[in-house]
């Protein structure tokens, strides 16, 4: 086992993860066993409730995917909260984000029990505790595991729903004997919003996905995307098919029925056996249970892990196994899990899992507001927010008024949660962290105070996240100018060097290059690591992006810069320098590429390369994305030779793919269309993977 802040989860999660991670842990309680609690809350009109929660949902969704896609960590609400209000909120948010997800699965396992026990003569509560020991095994072997079996059962589960409701609305549409609801607002409107409340947890499984997306390929495309996906069917489901339900078995059966899918199953007129019928739709409801409390405890499980990497809980929670999971934050998952299970009636789980979490989503739309007056530029979410602030200013006033609907045991269960994590901070967090929120980013705005590490912690994510598609890294590489220096020589020189050929670029005189460099350098803002500088800078009236590579064989004077620079220089000589410009109105695409170059020399190996390279073709290969380049060399009597003797602007290149250099007798020079490949010609080609590899196969044999 390992543990450690370094420890990082693989990238194991696909779109279609997300969406049955998302689908499975909304779909659950909220459609096999609430729709009868509700209905005894609201009468008929429960259909409404749920599409009203439906919608609630979505300032929540599109505030956590957007802070989601800028911080894709372990930890999800937890890590958000404390990097934008501060180490105490984030205490808060991460207990009652976790006990919140704790108590929905407990809700499930609950249902899971009462649909079981229509065949089997077995107590509820036990066989949930046996249930919810077995899914903790399951995470504990691993995320793709636990991933794998959320898929088979949400796409049994979501086939026999679909038969469900078509065969529900075919019913309510020919058959007269069917029972026409009853009242629409037995409580008026405070039982209404009340109700909605309550429902209101039938869709907090949907965020559940971003304490997932440090391990999400692609997070600022899936996260959000897939979110959205699963929202869209669910509300459907939900709206449907609580309106059948109401429609078939009538207000006062469905208020007295805790397995109201299987109930309406065996009042429908089948075209199956009713027994096969019913044990069709009770195989749904226990594959929903099951999803949903798999996928609440692969989600609860990651709070734990990321405030123990924070050292805001005892480090043991941090600690990943062989299967890379997080196995005592898991352990104390399942543990709390149980107790739930033995301590709350249905009917309380239910409500405090929906009030805590609405107590959380106020925080997280907050949490959107602050991070976006910040103006902190590596807070670079990969999907905003739309009709920003408007969305974010409901998403805290309508989920203060449901909780306030929802009884004072739910408003005391929340203020208790809340007193125990300012407890907790105050007596074991507080001295173990030197840590301040994106909050006061915005006081310094106002002549306050700022906390430099969010800025340096935000840049290592986007490090980790990597460039966006339409980011043009490979291209800028490509174009870049290259200094190869053999003897030694201080930075300014080097400074200075650069901007000269620089100037020819970007059309600004040497001298304002000059000292914008040097500037950075003094003011400490250039990242020194591993053999590597990075000296960058944004010009107002630059269209794109330009870089300087510089490799000086023997290491680098420091004869600029402050003494932190030099200390680091002393323990790690330089000899790659880096020199990039972009435009001032994308500061995002600018941190993206200067976190791509970091990225690079931090490979293990990078040094060693850079310094054997042979030529300023390979120096700019050893920084491309290895799936975005390929290196072609033509000969004849290879697959190559088919290029020999054509001009570029001839061949059938694959959408997306550019010869960006050819080496041509120890020269290396930027091709046109009109250059015509010649024997001997190392060609360097940048496009999608998909493109490179069909071009490698056709090609590829060439050395």
């Amino acid at each position: 086992m390992t543990s450690g802040p370094n420890q990082r989860l693989s990238k194991q999660l696909n779109l279609f993860d997300v969406f049955v991670i998302g689908t499975g842990a909304m779909f659950s309680s909220g459609f096999f066993l609430l729709p009868g609690i509700a209905t005894s809350e609201t009468g008929a009109s429960v259909a409404l409730a749920y599409l009203a929660a439906g919608l609630l949902m979505v300032p929540a969704m599109v505030s956590k995917a957007e802070l989601a896609t800028a911080m894709p960590k372990a930890g999800g609400t937890y890590y958000y909260l404390d990097r934008t209000l501060g180490p105490l909120v984030g205490t808060i948010g991460g207990f009652g984000t976790w006990l919140a997800l704790v108590l929905k699965s407990a809700f499930a396992l609950i249902g899971m029990g009462a649909y079981v026990s229509l065949y089997l003569d077995l107590p509820i509560k036990p066989l949930a505790i046996v249930c919810a020991l077995a899914l903790a095994g399951v995470n504990v072997v691993g995320t793709k595991e636990a991933s794998r079996l959320i898929r088979v059962l949400v796409v049994v589960m979501l086939g026999l729903l679909v038969f469900f409701m078509l065969h529900g609305m075919f019913q309510i549409a020919t058959v007269d004997s069917v029972p026409r609801t009853g009242p629409f607002l037995t409580r008026g409107v405070d039982g209404f919003i009340g109700t909605v409340g309550l429902v209101f947890v039938s869709f907090i499984g949907l965020t559940k996905v971003v304490s997932l997306a440090e391990e999400v390929e692609d997070p600022d495309r899936t996260v959000p995307l897939g979110m959205m996906l699963s929202l869209a069917a669910v509300t459907v489901i939900y709206v449907g098919g609580a309106w059948i339900m109401v429609s078939v078995l009538g207000v006062d059966v469905l208020s007295a029925s805790l397995t109201p899918v299987a109930d309406t199953a065996g009042a429908l007129q089948n075209w199956v056996p009713q027994p096969v019928w019913v044990a069709l739709m009770v195989t749904a409801a226990v594959a929903a249970f099951a999803t949903m409390s798999n996928a609440g405890i692969l989600a609860a499980s990651r709070y734990p892990l990321a405030m123990a990497r924070d050292r805001l809980v005892p480090d043991v929670f941090g600690v990943v196994s062989r299967f890379h999971t997080p196995i005592a934050s898991i352990g104390l998952t399942a543990g709390v899990l149980v107790s739930a299970l033995l301590v709350f009636d249905v009917e309380q789980v239910a409500k405090l899992a929906s009030s805590m979490q609405l107590a959380i989503f106020m925080l997280i739309n907050v949490a959107v507001i602050v991070m976006r007056e910040s103006r902190i530029e590596a807070y670079d979410p990969g999907f905003r927010s739309p009709f920003y602030p408007w969305m974010q200013f409901a998403g805290v006033i309508v989920p203060m008024m449901l909780v306030a609907e929802m009884g004072w045991l739910s408003v005391l269960f929340t203020l208790g949660v809340i007193l125990v994590g300012v407890g907790w901070y105050q007596y074991y967090g507080r001295d173990r962290i030197v840590r301040e929120g994106a909050i006061f980013h915005v006081f310094a705005r106002l002549g306050r105070r700022r906390f430099a590490g969010l800025d340096r912690e935000l840049r290592d994510l986007m490090k980790e996240k990597g460039l966006r598609a339409e980011d043009p890294f490979d291209e800028v590489v490509a174009r870049a100018l290259v200094v190869d220096v053999a003897d030694r020589v201080g930075l300014r020189q080097i400074i200075d060097d650069a901007s000269h050929l620089l100037q020819g670029r970007v059309a600004v005189n040497a001298a304002h290059l000059v000292s914008a460099f040097t500037h950075g350098v003094e003011a400490g803002g250039t990242p020194v690591s591993r053999g590597a500088a990075l000296l960058h800078t944004r010009l107002p009236d630059l269209d794109s992006s330009e870089v300087v590579l510089v490799r000086c064989q023997t290491e680098v004077d420091v004869d600029v810069g402050d003494d932190a620079m030099r200390r680091q220089v002393a323990e790690s000589p330089v000899h790659a320098i880096f020199f990039v410009e972009s435009s001032e109105t994308d500061p995002g695409r600018h941190l993206r590429i200067l976190a791509q170059l970091a990225g690079r020399v931090e490979n293990g190996g990078f040094m060693e390369e850079w310094l054997a390279n042979q030529d300023e073709q390979e120096l700019k290969e050893t920084l491309l994305r290895d799936d975005r380049f390929l290196a072609l060399k033509l000969r004849t009597g290879s697959k190559s030779e088919a290029m020999i003797g054509h001009a570029l602007r001839e061949l059938s290149m694959p959408e997306g793919s550019l010869v960006a250099l050819i080496r041509r007798y120890g020269v290396t020079m930027v091709p046109r269309g009109r250059t015509v490949l010649r024997e001997g010609d190392r060609l360097t080609i940048i496009g999608d993977p998909a493109g490179l590899q069909k071009l490698d196969q056709e090609y590829g044999d060439g050395g």
